[in-house]
């Protein structure tokens, strides 16, 4: 699955590493980019609804300030916002109407400009409003003198119609089945069957229309309401699989496309979690036990990748018997909160450092050793992130359920999940058993409609980007990705490990984007990249 992720290029590691953490994954006076060059902010832009099954009527965006990020971090002044009115149900267009929260940052040059970047940072359900300031500091004049940079909550997310399903335990992590320390999955089966059916009872059928599919024909109502013929897109992580329905629902609406960190559209959703997640773990652990084997004599944790290994699983199991107060805290250290503070660290390889001396912290803790550094690595590390004003706390986490499960449909026997969830412990022990474990989407409603179809072959105009050691998003996903696509697509791996490519430390990948972007060219066959080094 792909799960939640703060993009690299969005915030500062620290927020980086909180963010993550608490989002966890799985898996930022514009110009009118309708218009001329100096239109302004106040005015709206309206088309006329295009012969699609799901339009009707103008659709438009009337521009204005942007709503405050969380933690009063400041906006790009130039960062315009605007809502957009789109149908609940698209195959009932005169029905229910909900609010997509839009933003734009025009940065194309008359005379270079090829048209609009949309945007989409992944999650599922992470916000996207302040993506095109984000990728705008990081993206060459190049790219920026073609484009204006496009965001968008996604249907359900932050000031998108916000979602509650009134949660008692409101974190993305909170969801995740770990076993008990014996294996046993009961009191994830109570868990699960409690969140569907909290979700059932407060938001009701409704919440089966806020999916990936919807989420695509948003998207092409606001190319609808920006007046482009076409749309370009950066999708990253589940946004990769909202790009690959998007483009096979609307494929001649499709400009230039890159996808970053990747999900097997064919996989969607259990099969993503339950087949990838336990490998992508395997293989990315090793490079922060490398950097925790370089500091044995301080950090005591082991002199080799296999010590150090062993001495984390140890204390997972230590963990998962014994949870641990923390100094301080609100919160007990447990092997669950562990795992997942371990997940939300290796998405970024300037995290690792950070998570080897909380692996420390955290042994110190289980072992009453604590010190006065480990207290500090603690409280820094669930410090409770800033709150958004007016999203409800649970958002997240509710739209993390509607969107795996509303995909498509999960098994529902519970033997099977015991079953499969022993052998994945076996299998995997860095990540105990949960992917294979029961989720809430084992009670969830049947979705609205089937999954979404992805089309193969068709234009040559989509970019995979991929690290070979990628924990959210493993390699694999990729592979997948890049066969269901076929020759409408080409891969670009890169020998390094996190969630993030571009911008990661590889030139090679850097170039084949920027060039993408500007040219339209793509390699020809499959490029692999080796020339990392570490920012």
């Amino acid at each position: 699955m792909a799960t939640t992720r703060s993009s690299a290029r969005q915030v500062s590691p620290r927020g980086r590493r909180i963010a993550a953490a608490l989002l966890v994954s799985t898996l930022g006076g514009t110009t009118l980019a309708a218009c001329s060059a100096d239109a302004k902010d106040s005015q709206p832009a309206k088309v006329s609804g295009q012969n699609v099954s799901e339009t009707a009527g103008e659709v438009e965006i009337t521009w204005g300030t942007c709503p405050a990020p969380a933690g009063g971090q400041p906006r790009d002044p130039h960062l315009a916002c605007g809502t957009l009115e789109v149908p609940l149900d698209y195959r009932d267009p005169d029905g229910t109407k909900i609010d997509l929260a839009v933003s734009r940052l025009s940065t194309a040059q008359p005379g270079k400009r090829r048209g609009v970047l949309l945007l989409n940072p992944g999650g599922p359900a992470v916000g996207g409003l302040g993506m095109p300031e984000t990728m705008a500091s990081t993206l060459p004049k190049s790219v920026l003198d073609r484009y204006d940079l496009i965001g968008f909550d996604p249907r359900g997310v932050e000031h998108s119609t916000p979602q509650s399903c009134g949660l008692q335990d409101p974190s993305v992590p909170g969801l995740f089945p770990y076993p008990a320390a014996d294996g046993s999955i009961t009191k994830n089966v109570a868990r699960a069957k409690a969140d569907a059916k909290q979700c059932a009872d407060t938001v009701g059928e409704d919440l089966r229309h806020y999916n990936t599919a919807n989420t695509a024909r948003d998207m092409d109502r606001i190319r609808q309401a920006l007046g482009e013929k076409k749309i370009s897109y950066w999708g990253q992580s589940y946004g990769t699989y909202l790009g690959a329905v998007y483009r096979s629902l609307f494929q001649d609406r499709t400009d230039r496309m890159v996808l970053e960190g990747n999900v097997d559209p064919t996989k969607v959703w259990a099969n993503q979690v339950a087949g990838t997640w336990g490998k992508g773990m395997a293989d990315r652990f090793p490079d922060a036990a490398r950097v925790a084997a370089a500091q044995a004599g301080t950090l005591k944790l082991g002199t080799d990748v296999a010590e150090v290994t062993d001495t984390y699983l140890a204390l997972a199991d230590r963990l998962d018997r014994t949870p641990t107060e923390i100094p301080g805290a609100s919160v007990s250290l447990d092997g669950a909160m562990l795992r997942n503070m371990t997940y939300a660290l290796l998405l970024h390889n300037d995290t690792l450092p950070m998570l080897t001396k909380f692996w420390r912290a955290a042994d110190n803790l289980s072992r009453g050793t604590t010190t006065a550094a480990d207290i500090a690595v603690l409280t820094e590390a669930f410090a409770a992130p800033p709150a958004s004003p007016g999203i409800p706390a649970d958002n997240q986490a509710t739209m993390f359920m509607a969107l795996t499960c509303g995909d498509a449909e999960w098994p529902h026997d519970v033997d099977g999940y015991a079953a499969r969830t022993t052998a994945d412990r076996e299998k995997w022990p860095l990540t105990a058993g949960m992917p294979a474990n029961i989720w809430a989407c084992a009670y969830w409603d049947k979705p609205a409609e089937a999954t979404a179809k992805i089309v193969k072959d068709g234009p040559r105009n989509t970019l995979i980007l991929q690290n070979r050691r990628d924990n959210a998003t493993p390699w694999e996903g990729a592979v997948g990705l890049h066969k269901s696509l076929g020759d409408g697509s080409a891969f670009v791996g890169v020998d390094n490990g996190g969630h993030s490519v571009y911008g990661a430390g590889s030139d090679c990948a850097d170039k084949a984007t920027v060039g993408f972007l500007t040219t339209g060219h793509l390699p020809d066959k499959d490029v692999h990249c080796t020339d990392v080094t570490q920012k």
